[in-house]
């Protein structure tokens, strides 16, 4: 997969996202009541220029446009801006989607009211570089907000459940994602320049069983869609052994219900 609005380093980031295609829709409505939270927070005005970063399939970008907003959703996954915007087309609401690199916006600067990211900034390969771009493209007095997974909880126990079958990093590894789940690294990142505030809550994720949320993720969730498709089917069933078991760890007797903490940011340009 090649565009030339991705950098070249995150070619490989792009299809990894990419394989959930439209099925992310029902990976983003697993945590629809977070990213209602942080659109909330935003608080996006009628009329107003929202940017949606790593949109997926443009469920934050639905909830903004529907609060009246002029949207732009961009995200490295050209299947993924597809299915944004058939979602959109079908839920009529008019917004623009196009392929983007986070770390190199196709934007001109302070030329958004509001830039908005729900878990989704956080994974970028260079998170300096990124919020250098979430800065440069909001208006003084514009505001950011975001939705952020935190190193300690259960998302990032997710991913510490698929490491052992991922490929070794390149050393130096990448930064942690969860790091943006952090009060004090978002300050480094953003606190020169945006006043923060923050807000913590927790979303639930509710399946009959672990092999329903392995169906879910195995379909719909870049990252173990794609590492699943890349194993041999010895160490494929072990890591859907490891995933169930993971899940099933937060079984009631009702089903799976994992709680699933977050940061929200919201920030105003200085």
């Amino acid at each position: 997969m090649t565009s030339p609005a991705i950098q070249p380093h995150n070619i490989k980031t792009a299809a990894t996202w990419n394989t959930g295609g439209r099925h992310y829709d029902r990976i983003s409505q697993t945590i629809a009541d977070s990213i209602e939270h942080c659109v909330i927070r935003l608080a996006p005005k009628p009329g107003e220029h929202v940017l949606d970063v790593a949109t997926g399939t443009g469920w934050t970008a639905r909830r903004v446009a529907a609060r009246g907003a002029t949207v732009i959703g961009v995200d490295l996954g050209a299947d993924l801006i597809e299915a944004a915007g058939a979602a959109a087309a079908e839920a009529g609401l008019k917004i623009d989607f196009r392929v983007g690199d986070a770390e190199k916006l196709p934007f001109e600067d302070r030329s958004f009211d509001a830039v908005i990211s729900t878990c989704g900034v956080m994974f970028v390969r260079n998170p300096e570089a990124a919020a250098a771009e979430l800065a440069r493209v909001c208006r003084k007095g514009g505001r950011v907000g975001l939705t952020t997974w935190p190193a300690d909880g259960t998302i990032s126990g997710l991913f510490k459940v698929m490491k052992p079958y991922m490929p070794e990093p390149p050393s130096p590894p990448p930064p942690s994602p969860f790091d943006w789940g952090g009060r004090e690294r978002v300050k480094q990142l953003l606190g020169s320049s945006f006043d923060l505030r923050f807000e913590t809550g927790t979303t639930v994720l509710r399946e009959p069983s672990g092999l329903a949320v392995w169906e879910l993720f195995v379909a719909g969730y870049g990252p173990t869609k794609s590492l699943a498709a890349n194993l041999d089917p010895e160490r494929r069933e072990n890591l859907k052994r490891d995933f169930i078991a993971y899940h099933d760890g937060f079984k009631t007797e009702l089903g799976v219900a994992m709680p699933r903490d977050y940061l929200v940011t919201i920030g105003v340009r200085k």
